[in-house]
């Protein structure tokens, strides 16, 4: 079937999410990579370039009598990011690539309620809003990510309590001019990885699992569709009335198994002082034999619930990041067996390619901001209202 026509809006965000995934790009292979005529694709950058989104620079050649102007996002545009956990709200200016510029951390209170949470965001924005203010900064986009965000959101969040349409009223307050967007944390770590990580192991559609302070996954689909992250709570897969509790009210989740804090209550440690040793913590904590074998038999389930999660949705590729990440490859074992055992057809059969990448908690906000990147990206960095068509 020939190819749909694509609307303006489309064009310019296929060539913008290209870049935010490359890091970069020469004329040729940017034109090839979206589909255009390089003569088409230079009257968009001239309008790119002139809207100050991109911008081209000279490099070497990559072959003699090739190209020498390497397009890339502008440095120069301005993004906020917003990024809730369990202990805090992060709050960031940053650019395109994912430097930042400005960070601070309010912190949550023991138990969270909704106001309490509604009055850490409020303090967080206006101290963004009188930090823009005072460099005379104009944001492009917000993003801002919440664990647990999804659809039944809308009868309270079962993580951190919060309330969306209030932190929304918020934010029209300070910024009613800028566009900003909230999404669950793990779509916001998935698109981290796939925008920002070296040698991502997938360019097409696939399964992004994400094992931090919670479980949970995004399917993650060509960036270019409206649909293209999608989060699915494969966490919150029951696996007996007599496990533990998990934090949603069920009990035996496999969240409630492999989540941060269900790890350092089975190495015995406190969760703070897990997060403190970061990735270190695989050699800085000894693991006794016994521990070892019901850290493998957690993970085992965990790989079980990816794989009924592949039966519901048939994927060729899997990508998981946290903490298993770090483990041995006898360790890592398990959780590949449990997806054996529990995909139809097994691995082999079903064609899945299954890679491990390395954990993204802990250095918020910056999945929040490769979030607020995307969003700019996808909407061709024109405004949020614009309906433009071909």
């Amino acid at each position: 079937m020939p190819e749909q026509p694509r609307s303006r809006r489309q064009t310019r965000a296929a060539i913008l999410t290209h870049l935010l995934q490359s890091g970069g790009s020469f004329r040729p292979p940017l034109a090839k990579a979206v589909r255009l005529s390089e003569a088409s694709l230079s009257r968009i950058l001239f309008d790119l370039k002139a809207e100050g989104l991109i911008e081209e620079v000279r490099r070497p050649a990559p072959y003699v009598g090739g190209p020498t102007g390497l397009v890339s996002l502008d440095g120069t545009v301005a993004l906020a990011a917003l990024e809730l956990n369990s202990q805090w709200l992060s709050v960031g200016v940053g650019g395109l690539s994912g430097e930042l510029h400005y960070t601070e951390r309010v912190p949550l209170p023991k138990k969270p309620t909704v106001e309490t949470v509604g009055r850490v965001f409020r303090e967080a924005l206006t101290l963004l809003r009188d930090w823009t203010r005072r460099r005379r900064i104009t944001l492009a986009q917000i993003g801002i990510t919440i664990p647990g965000l999804g659809r039944l959101s809308e009868f309270g969040n079962p993580i951190i309590p919060c309330d969306v349409g209030r932190i929304s009223d918020v934010l029209g307050e300070m910024f009613a001019e800028v566009p900003a967007e909230f999404t669950n944390s793990v779509v916001a770590h998935a698109t981290f990885h796939r925008c920002r990580a070296e040698n991502y192991p997938f360019s097409d559609a696939h399964l992004f699992v994400f094992v931090g302070q919670g479980v949970a996954g995004a399917w993650m689909d060509d960036p270019n569709e409206a649909d293209a992250l999608q989060p699915v709570e494969l966490g919150h897969m029951v696996f007996g009335t007599d496990g533990p509790r998990c934090r949603c009210g069920h009990r035996g989740c496999v969240e409630a198994y492999t989540s941060l804090p269900a790890l350092a209550e089975l190495l015995g440690v406190t969760e703070q002082e897990l997060l403190q040793l970061g990735s270190d913590w695989v050699t800085a904590i000894p693991i006794s034999s016994r521990v070892r074998q019901e850290l493998r038999h957690r993970l085992y389930r965990l790989g079980l619930s990816i794989g009924n999660t592949l039966n519901v949705k048939p994927s060729h590729g899997v990508a998981v990041s946290g903490w298993p990440s770090l483990l041995a490859e006898d360790d890592r074992k398990a959780l590949v067996d449990g997806v054996d055992a529990s995909l139809l057809g097994g691995r082999k059969h079903a064609q899945v390619s299954l890679a491990f990448v390395p954990p993204s908690n802990g250095n918020d906000p910056q999945a929040a901001l490769a979030f607020a990147a995307f969003c700019l990206a996808s909407r061709g960095g024109m405004p949020a209202a614009s309906t433009e068509a071909a």
